[in-house]
Order: C-alpha cells, then structure tokens, then sequence
C-alpha cells in the first residue's frame, strides 16, 4: 500500500496493516451511474485473472466492492494471492522464469528499476473508457503502470485532550506550549520532511531531501525528540495510542484515521504538509492470464468502480470522477478531494529511486543517515 507499517530500519512500512478498513463501510451503497453497454462488452471474459493482495480487511473489502462486481459483469473469476510485500515474490519469479501472478501491486520507488528490467506489460488503455481517461491525470497513467491508491501520512490529534482546538499544522506538532502533550511518529525516514515544514520551509521545497535538507530536519527533530514517545511502526499503531490516551498528536495514515474518524472516535486529522505516496498497479509480463488483467485494470479504473474500492479502503484512486458515486459526507474527508488535495506533498520517488555515486539508491542513503541517528 502506500506506505508499509514495518518502517523500521528504513524499510517501507507494511500495506497489510495501512488498508485495514470499517466493516460496516463495506455496506455503504454504490451510487453511480451505469457504464455504457459497448464499454462494458470490452471487458467481458472467461477464465481467471491472479492478484496479489494485501490481505486482512482491506482484501476482504476489495473482494466485495470490485473483484465480486467484475467477476459479475465479466465472467472473469479473481484469485487472490496474499503476501506481505510483492516486489521480492515478483522478482524471484521473474528470475525464475515462472510468473503464477497477474496483478500487482507495486511500491512507486521500486517502479522505475522493475520496469526498465522488463517485469511488466503495457498498460492497454484503449480498454478504459472516456470517464476513466479523464478522470485519471495523465501523470498517473504510465506506460506500464498506474496509479492504484493514493496514501498520505498527515498529522492526527485527539480532540478530547485539545477541546479549545488542536494543532493546525507541523509548526504545532513541535509547539509543546501551546500544545502539551506526548507525541509519536513513524520509523521513517521519508518522513523527515514534516521537520522542515516545522522549519518554515514551503512544501514545494520539500524534496528532493538532499543532504543539506536532511541535516536541517534532523537539527529540528532533535528539538522535538524528548517529547516522541512511541516511534510508531505498524499503521494500526497511531489510531490505538490517540484512543488509550498513550499519544495526544502523532502522525498517522489518513485510511486509518479515516477509519476511526467515521465510526464516531474523537480524532481530527490536518492535512497541510501531508505526505502523499501513489502505489501503481502492474499486470506482470508472463504472467498466466494478462488478457484478462488489462480488464481487470480498466475496470477498477472506471469512476464507479473506483469508488467501490475507496468503500472497500478508505483510500481513493487517482481518478477524481470517483468522487459523484460516493456518499456526500464522505467525499470531503478524503485526500483526493480538491481542498485536501491541493495542501499535501507528493513525494519523489522518482528521486528516491536513483542511484548515488557511491551505486546506492537515495533511499538507501537516507535509511543509513536515519538509523545512525535513532541509534544515537
């Protein structure tokens, strides 16, 4: 998912735990409109179609939102495949020469190298229709891959230990004065960034995070450090520790937050300087049934479609049409929503992704320059 819980020692934090979502959402009806006949002959199939998943709730809502849909208007069965992480499992198997998998999904920094290695198909967008070619920004519609869900990590609080207001940005998450109480953030190094929005540094010089930036946000992480109580790693973390008591302000996945949040807790998320991570889906070359993958892929594009995964997650897709098929007291929460939208930073994955002189990634630098720093 967007960003794995088990961040710890740099790694990315584990999707199983962020896409965990309200049982009682899975019911939300579906309003939309009917997707035209001739569009919808394009899809129809037979056989089966693979896909990884990340387990728990978040497949189980998927299943009855999408897979269970387009298994219905397709004749097309989907088999699930459950594992922690894909990228490790897709590589052994493309190694192998032995893909059992069709569906992916895959983390945006580990993108780039999977492509040029030749790990999956052209995306076939001549099966998308109108609403989804316009709905989707043409920024998330790679070549060989496209966005699946949009994830960002923004600031959380409990309202009930800020009853005149909380905190309205990352310069309050660091204001102990003005906003007493224990704090907790992930095990991340990508998310040295909220430091330098607590500088006063505007979003849009964020990233990429050279090592100038990174010294500047450690300075300031050291200012706040006596006051983090929980380095946070598993997605599931955050939203407990605001509920016992144990965290008053922390950082936090807003699916999870969302998930609270509409089953009445008292937490409020803050969406300025967020950090938005785009997970990709992928159809794996070689895999046994892509035909019926580049179907699979067009449907969960379509804008219902689409909102029926948001239902399943709590996390949107990057197709903004989504939004007029969903319940009008939900549109507003969400992260692909215009005003929420518009105060999040996108990360650079791309940067991330790169290789350094020295032939490792900037991910990998940064992981090394995170971890000598906890361990101080």
């Amino acid at each position: 998912m967007s960003e794995k819980d088990h961040s710890h020692q740099g790694h990315h934090p584990s999707r199983r735990a962020v896409m965990k979502s309200a049982a009682g959402l899975l019911s939300a009806p579906l309003i939309g409109k009917v997707t035209p006949a001739n569009s919808q002959e394009k899809l129809k199939g037979s056989g089966s179609v693979v896909v990884y998943g990340y387990g728990g709730s978040a497949t189980a809502g998927i299943r009855k939102t999408v897979f269970e849909p387009f298994t219905k208007e397709t004749g097309i069965t989907v088999v699930d495949v459950i594992a922690d992480s894909a990228e490790p499992q897709v590589r052994a198997m493309n190694q192998a020469g032995r893909v059992d998998w069709d569906v992916a999904f895959v983390d945006p920094q580990n993108h780039p190298a999977m492509s040029q290695a030749g790990m999956f198909e052209p995306i076939d967008y001549s099966l998308w229709d109108a609403e989804s070619l316009d709905g989707v920004p043409k920024s998330n519609r790679l070549k060989d891959a496209v966005v699946a869900f949009r994830s960002v990590t923004v600031l959380a609080y409990d309202a009930r230990a800020f009853p005149n207001g909380g905190p309205k940005n990352w310069a309050d998450f660091w204001n102990i004065g003005d906003f007493p109480g224990r704090r907790g953030l992930a095990q991340n190094p990508r998310h040295v960034g909220f430091a330098l929005s607590a500088n006063g540094e505007p979003p849009a010089e964020r990233w990429p995070l050279t090592d100038d930036k990174f010294d500047r946000a450690l300075r300031k992480l050291d200012e706040l450090r006596p006051h983090i109580t929980k380095w946070w790693t598993a997605g599931g973390e955050p939203v407990q520790l605001l509920l016992n008591g144990e965290l008053q302000v922390t950082s936090c996945y807003d699916s999870r937050a969302l998930n609270a949040i509409r089953q009445g807790v008292p937490i409020r998320i803050v969406w300025d300087g967020g950090n938005l991570v785009n997970t990709m889906w992928a159809v794996l070359k070689g895999g046994p049934n892509t035909a019926n993958a580049q179907k699979l892929i067009a449907f969960v594009n379509r804008a219902r479609n689409a909102a029926g995964f948001t239902l399943g997650t709590m996390l949107p897709g990057p197709n903004v049409n989504l939004l007029e098929h969903l319940p009008s007291d939900l549109t507003p929460l969400l992260n692909i929503s215009k005003e929420n939208a518009s105060k999040v930073v996108e990360q650079d994955s791309e940067w991330l992704a790169a290789k350094r002189p020295d032939g490792k990634t900037n991910l990998e630098h940064i992981q090394e320059r995170w971890l000598a720093w906890l361990t101080k």
